[in-house]
């Protein structure tokens, strides 16, 4: 039996409601109705009994919730016990600006319910390393976006997501729906640092930068450049822009992998503990 299951039935029995529940666990409430479908199953005994306003425990749901919850406190002793032992751990992560909101507003606080002895470091890197510091040893786990040379990292998905272009809302094309690459020909765009992944700069550049046009490095950078001098760059469609932009879907550019990124090898439990938490963020 699944701790993690038992921890989502619990809340549920306390909350008496599945959506305040899945609120509570930071998730939707969509695969926690299934976990409570799959226990039941798995219990062959039904926990809950439904009705319109929520939830209530049936006998053998009171049962479980006695039970459960020993059981939980008992796994939370030993884990404690466990890493007052082992001492205090760090884990530095290393994400890009526009994936820093999504690390400390819902991966950090989930990790930190698992594992309060470790001390948590967010790295917030430039646009020069699309591995935010991985690739130099500055951090432990990264939140990224493809693509980038991926020798000696391993990867994993948490989503796709479409490329757009970011103009002004002044700009001839930025009434469209969509544009293509043809429909850019005679725009500028961003200078990235010469010294930036080959791969990364020709995915993310939609051509060579305008004449005299200044090295950026931040995604800040990039949008005060489309703002103050009319420069076309590329973003994915879900960045958050500022008013003045817009940000139009590149009707023939590949999308790009949100992913969650740790060295191939020498990662240690807490990294494995994040790229989980992380995976299972996108399927909750």
């Amino acid at each position: 039996m699944d701790l993690r299951v038992l921890r989502y039935f619990v809340a549920v029995a306390e909350e008496r409601h599945v959506g305040r529940a899945a609120r509570r666990l930071h998730m939707s409430q969509p695969p926690l109705s299934r976990a409570l479908r799959q226990l039941e199953d798995e219990l062959g005994a039904t926990l809950f009994e439904r009705t319109p306003k929520g939830v209530t425990l049936t006998a053998a749901g009171a049962v479980l919730h006695e039970d459960a919850v020993a059981l939980l406190a008992r796994a939370d002793r030993i884990r404690g016990r466990v890493t007052a032992a082992a001492g205090t751990a760090r884990l530095v992560v290393g994400t890009l600006a526009d994936a820093a909101e999504f690390v400390g507003a819902q991966l950090v606080p989930r990790f930190r319910e698992h594992h309060t002895h470790v001390e948590i470091t967010v790295r917030e890197t430039d646009l020069t390393d699309p591995t935010a510091g991985l690739r130099a040893g500055l951090v432990d786990v990264a939140l990224t976006r493809t693509p980038f040379d991926t020798t000696g990292i391993s990867t994993h998905v948490l989503r796709t997501v479409p490329v757009a272009v970011v103009l002004r809302s002044d700009d001839p094309l930025a009434a469209r729906p969509t544009v293509s690459a043809a429909d850019l020909a005679a725009h500028g765009w961003v200078h990235l640092p010469d010294a930036t992944d080959p791969a990364w700069t020709s995915f993310w550049t939609g051509g060579p930068p305008g004449p005299g046009a200044p090295v950026l490095r931040t995604i800040r950078e990039c949008l005060h450049a489309v703002t103050w001098n009319g420069t076309a760059a590329l973003a994915p469609a879900d960045q958050p822009l500022p008013a003045g932009l817009v940000a139009i879907p590149l009707s023939d550019h590949a999308p790009s992998d949100l992913v969650v990124a740790w060295p191939k090898t020498g990662a240690g439990p807490q990294v494995r503990s994040f790229v989980r938490i992380a995976a299972d963020s996108q399927r909750a």
